[in-house]
């Protein structure tokens, strides 16, 4: 089970709302959210109302100023919606695809890959079918630049599933690295 604390100013000050599971609009408990504290579990952070827009994974520890992920590369100054990341003991399994729709060469991997690249000699990954597991995706190699959450399901587009992603355009939508969600979280 997870928790997060969202806190409307930076350190940690002004109302809160706590948070145990998905929360898709936070506008009816907070004008804003300027800094939260994760007690435990893992959450996606979102820019944007119902799961919008850029991404950024939480784990447990304190985020007294979400002004300074931009350092990270994300411009994120504000969470609209939340969604808390289940735990998963089991194995890991996703493939990976050069072209929408599963086209093109395929990749299976049950670990992590901080570069499709190097590993697998692909120069883009434009889908995937999520069998087992919950990963992180980036958009750069070794774990850098903008994330996506991916649960159990196929992705047949992340072009199209970019019109989702602020800051993003269509045409840009790619993933170069990808992580488990496992032990982090506890």
């Amino acid at each position: 089970m997870g928790k997060i604390t969202f806190y409307e100013d930076r350190n940690f000050q002004g109302r809160s709302y706590e948070c145990m599971s998905d929360c898709p609009d936070m506008s009816s408990y907070m004008s804003r959210c300027q800094s939260c504290r994760v007690e435990s579990g893992c959450f996606m952070a979102y820019e944007r109302p119902n799961f919008m827009g850029q991404q950024f994974f939480m784990r447990r520890g304190e985020y007294p100023d979400m002004q300074r992920l931009i350092s990270t590369g994300m411009m994120f100054d504000n969470i609209r919606s939340c969604r808390m990341i289940p735990q998963h003991r089991g194995s890991f399994r996703m493939r990976i695809y050069e072209r929408e729709n599963f086209g093109g060469q395929m990749m299976e991997l049950m670990d992590d890959c901080d570069s499709i690249q190097e590993r697998y000699r692909m120069s883009d990954c434009q889908s995937c079918n999520v069998m087992d597991g919950h990963w992180l995706m980036y958009e750069q190699p070794h774990f850098r630049g903008r994330q996506m959450y991916m649960r159990p399901g196929e992705y047949r587009s992340f072009r199209e599933m970019g019109m989702g992603m602020g800051g993003m355009s269509q045409g840009s939508m790619r993933f170069m690295s990808m992580r488990r969600i496992n032990e982090m979280c506890n």
